[in-house]
């Protein structure tokens, strides 16, 4: 009697294949910093300050210390005309004559089904694989789905029905 043979986790099995990779970096780290490590000889320094005055080569002589304070702010040339063309038909086009801002109606409609649509993916392809339940070991999502779906339903059911209690109590 042949027995069916799970199907590996490919993810598992990635895993498993960097962390030897990692093992095999890390001993061969090890291996060169053991060839690069010799006796460390001492360093030293001489904690003796010199007798009498020191004299400053040319080279050793200060610079004249400038404040940062002192120097003038640096300013950047802007074309005005620019920005006022840009504001200017901006303006005309969100305010009316009065000086009201016009109510936008494809706008809102827009900003409002954004809203309810979410954020987009940043990996359609992972999504469309995920979905499709390519990935053995993860339940498709549309299982994970119907699962919501069923429980909001059964959710919907119980607060309808407890509302329809409450009412029929307050009505007697």
């Amino acid at each position: 009697m042949a027995f069916s043979k799970k199907n590996p986790d490919p993810l598992s099995d990635k895993a498993r294949a960097l962390n030897d990779q990692i093992a095999a970096l890390e001993s061969e780290i090890k291996k060169l910093d053991s060839q690069i490590a010799r006796k460390p000889e001492p360093k030293l320094r001489s904690t003796a300050t010199p007798a009498g005055e020191t004299i400053l080569r040319s080279i050793e002589k200060p610079a004249p210390v400038t404040s940062p304070t002192s120097s003038e702010p640096v300013f950047e040339d802007v074309n005005r005309a620019k920005l006022a063309a840009g504001s200017e038909t901006e303006s005309l086009e969100l305010f009316n004559e009065l000086g009201v801002r016009k109510y936008d109606l494809p706008a809102l409609f827009n900003r409002v089904r954004n809203h309810f649509r979410g954020p987009t993916t940043s990996n359609p392809r992972l999504v469309n694989y995920l979905a499709a339940g390519g990935v053995q070991g993860l339940r498709p999502l549309r299982y994970e789905k119907r699962v919501a779906r069923n429980r909001f339903f059964a959710l919907v059911i119980v607060v309808s029905a407890v509302l329809l209690g409450l009412f029929l109590m307050l009505k007697r």
